[in-house]
């Protein structure tokens, strides 16, 4: 009965935007961030599929409109990033300098700790695009000769934990530069840091709106390098 339910377009896109209000709302009331929506739902979600029997792809079939509308929400950062483009007149060279640091510094620690940890070369490619989009992760992945669904596995993790600790580290490094925080949950957080970055403010989440873009181009022109570096271990 219930996986018939989820199999229909109208109540499995009504149970998941109910599933994330309801854990929006839980996070407002407690500020905890263990609680972070996303990650809420998700669980909420992965429980009442798995409880129903529903196949997943049934349920992504259902909830195909909610895919359908991550393109005109990447539009509306692009706006967000006009309506606050006067925070980034002199800082272009620092947030491209930043965007590639982060870059690197992304891929040679996830790599770094597969191979110090023994894993080989294969894991280490699965991993080292963990800090872009899935699409662009997943792609680079298979062109790299990693695994992308166990990539996609890892940018989706990467991205929660992301936005779970980025608001404790920016209490703790003392920093306050609205730009620099953006910067910071776009490039290492990709989507997931761009909705905790909406939530501290306008000027942050049109920030790292772009730098989910400009990560990825940086990336996709540095995989290949480590690729040929990674071949002499």
């Amino acid at each position: 009965m219930m996986n018939e339910l989820f199999a229909n377009p109208v109540f499995a896109i009504t149970i998941t935007l109910g599933v994330y209000f309801l854990a929006q709302w839980l996070y407002q009331r407690t500020r905890l961030e263990l609680l972070n929506p996303l990650l809420v739902a998700l669980v909420v979600l992965i429980a009442l599929v798995s409880v129903s029997g529903t196949d997943y792809a049934a349920y992504k079939k259902s909830t195909q409109m909610i895919d359908f509308m991550l393109g005109p929400s990447v539009v509306a950062l692009g706006f967000m990033l006009h309506e606050e483009v006067r925070y980034l007149k002199g800082r272009i060279f620092s947030i491209l300098a930043s965007t590639l640091t982060g870059s690197i510094v992304g891929i040679a620690s996830a790599a770094g700790i597969v191979f110090l940890m023994g894993g080989n070369t294969e894991l280490a490619v699965t991993l080292q695009p963990k800090s872009v989009t899935t699409p662009i992760a997943m792609a680079l992945s298979e062109q790299s000769g990693g695994i992308p669904s166990l990539t996609a596995v890892i940018v989706v993790i990467a991205g929660i934990y992301g936005g779970l600790i980025a608001p404790t580290l920016f209490r703790v490094l003392k920093i306050e530069s609205r730009v620099a925080k953006g910067l910071a949950l776009g490039s290492s957080s990709h989507g997931m840091g761009t909705v905790k970055a909406i939530q501290l403010g306008s000027v942050e989440g049109a920030v790292s709106g772009m730098a989910i873009g400009l990560m990825g181009a940086v990336t996709a022109l540095l995989v290949p390098l480590f690729d040929r570096l990674w071949m002499l271990f």
